[in-house]
């Protein structure tokens, strides 16, 4: 079952109140407790053909049964996530990294070597 709002934003108050904590997320307009909060803020850039090899790898696995998570999804399911994750990368990470007030905490990783 899907948590209320506030139940979220509780959690999320209570997961920054600590003194060492990781969140991954998307959702910005949710997460800003944990922006403000963070010492370092790590975006994530791999090149945009890497991530849609990994969503039809992903795909592949679900559907021949490799992958174990009893996840299924259709191929217009898989369709509707490329749409979304080529505009996410495209329009709305690069908007939140032009206009974000944090941008002094940013570690931005495209490949392996950047994180060494």
């Amino acid at each position: 079952m899907k948590a209320s709002e506030k139940q979220r934003d509780q959690k999320l108050e209570e997961y920054v109140s600590q003194e060492a904590w990781i969140i991954e997320g998307v959702y910005r307009a949710w997460i800003e407790p944990s922006l403000s909060a963070a010492d370092k803020i790590v975006v994530l850039k791999p090149p945009l053909s890497l991530q849609e090899t990994r969503i039809w790898k992903r795909y592949e696995d679900r559907a021949s049964g490799t992958d174990k998570s009893g996840k299924r999804e259709t191929l217009e399911d898989i369709r509707n996530l490329l749409e979304w994750n080529t505009k996410y990368n495209l329009e709305k990470l690069p908007h939140f990294i032009k206009n974000c007030e944090y941008k002094d905490k940013f570690i931005t990783v495209t490949n392996n070597l950047d994180i060494i």
